[in-house]
């Protein structure tokens, strides 16, 4: 009797155990998005209602929430490439590498490991494919600039669906030598390769494997920032939607997602807070179809939002013991965009652009004078490099890591930081912490202070991938 009795009980413990493990994982990755870029998120939705506070982003809400360190093997500061490498491999490496530890040889990611559990795989991305953070889940290469060795790793992992921008190297090596196409070697390893979510959907039900990319009259470095965007662009919400639709059709053993909002950096890096705050959101309303999923499957679902790295050191003030972040709503465009509406503004009045047309330009375009006060000194920021740029004719152009832009888009996109109040430490990465939310299965192993390495290896516990 008492054998029996332990027995059951046995069976009654495995039971239990196995409906708490995580059949269903989504890793989102908001790159760049440190604790500051949440936090300022959530304090301009309020601000925007006319209040002081925040306005809660649905993944601060999830009831597990710590911050993690991003340190790589060989500096304080991270890149995405060695951070992306930890939160795939839960080891560290050197900067630029890419899913390879220092000695150069392959480590095994969390993506494959799922994939070896029977477990269908899907890595996407709101930048390129073959970016830094989608790479480290499939790929193995030495170095991240590596995009065409990257994008030929892709079919050898064998993963279900991929999607982004597109691929930034499609025949090119990286030492600039023509090589065959990726994209019939795609097809030949059973990938259907879907232009658009219409073309998506029209091509789901019958492909095995799928690429899901932006139309070919579109960038295929990235999807469009959320503030640019026009209807018929590709989302990071469309994205994820398309991702659990593919990955739970048929013979449903699970999934695991990974979901990249590399925007946030990119915006981060151009020093653009309206944009940055624009692209948390984003990845906020691609969260939202992963916490639609969870509220079917509470008990079989996990849920875990985090970061690579911390990028352009945002200060949330300026010394004044005031925010004025509201102001941010009367930027039209990203700071890029803005850039290259004023190119064309040149181009068509042949550089004779006067000072009563640029004013009119911005005020339109930033809200200055219109709705925003100008100081003198503001204005004569303004006003100088209106001179320096357009009587004088000196263009010298702002580089960050992701963009150029014309020196007056510069100097409004700082004008426009002093309205707001904020500040920027730098255009690169930061070594600050960067959160962790959780919820569902396993969601109770992130709790303390952590390390980005511990994140996939509790993923892995929390869904029994060996």
């Amino acid at each position: 009797m008492k054998k029996l009795i332990y027995a059951l009980l046995f069976v009654l413990v495995a039971v239990s155990a196995q409906a708490q493990q995580a059949k269903y994982v989504f890793y989102f990755i908001g790159d760049g998005m440190g604790v500051n870029q949440v936090n300022g998120t959530e304090m301009f939705q309020a601000e925007l209602q006319g209040r002081i506070g925040v306005e809660p982003l649905l993944f601060t809400q999830f009831p597990v929430a710590t911050m993690a360190t991003t340190f790589s093997a060989t500096n304080s500061v991270t890149d995405s490439a060695a951070a992306g490498t930890a939160l795939s491999t839960g080891q560290k490496t050197y900067n630029s590498a890419i899913a390879v530890d220092e000695q150069k040889n392959p480590i095994e990611s969390i993506a494959e490991k799922a994939k070896k559990a029977g477990r269908r795989v899907g890595v996407t991305t709101s930048v390129s494919v073959d970016h830094a953070t989608p790479a480290v889940f499939y790929a193995h290469q030495p170095n991240r600039k590596m995009y065409y060795e990257i994008a030929c790793d892709l079919p050898k992992a064998g993963f279900d669906f991929y999607a982004g921008g597109g691929f930034l190297s499609p025949h090119t090596t990286y030492d600039k030598k023509e090589a065959p196409s990726i994209f019939p070697m795609f097809d030949q390893a059973g990938y259907t390769l879907a232009r658009g979510v219409d073309e998506y959907k029209a091509k789901a039900a019958t492909a095995k494997k799928m690429i899901l990319i932006q139309k070919e009259d579109k960038d295929q470095s990235c999807l469009p920032y959320a503030i640019d965007r026009k209807a018929d662009d590709l989302t990071l919400a469309q994205i994820t939607e398309s991702a659990v639709d593919f990955l739970t059709k048929g013979n449903n053993k699970g999934f695991f997602l990974m979901v990249e909002g590399g925007k946030i950096d990119w915006a981060c890096h151009s020093n653009d807070a309206a944009t940055v705050f624009k692209e948390v959101k984003d990845m906020d309303n691609a969260v939202r179809v992963a916490y639609d999923f969870y509220k079917k499957h509470p008990k079989e679902t996990l849920i875990v939002i985090t970061a690579d790295h911390e990028t352009g050191g945002i200060a949330l003030g300026t010394g004044a013991y005031a925010l004025n972040l509201k102001a941010l709503q009367y930027q039209a465009s990203s700071i890029d965009q803005l850039s290259g509406r004023i190119s064309e503004l040149r181009k068509s009045k042949g550089n004779k652009v006067t000072w009563e047309e640029m004013k009119a330009f911005l005020a339109d375009q930033m809200g200055f004078w219109k709705e925003l006060p100008i100081t003198w000194e503001q204005e004569r920021m303004l006003h100088d490099e209106f001179e320096e740029s357009f009587v004088n004719n000196k263009v010298k152009f702002a580089e960050s890591l992701y963009s150029k832009d014309e020196p007056m888009a510069e100097c409004a996109k700082k004008v426009m930081a002093q309205i707001a109040m904020l500040s920027w430490a730098s255009g690169g990465h930061s070594a600050g912490y960067v959160p962790v939310f959780a919820i569902g299965a396993g969601s109770q192993l992130f709790g303390e202070k952590i390390d980005n390495t511990d994140i996939p290896k509790r993923i892995m516990k929390a869904a029994g991938y060996k």
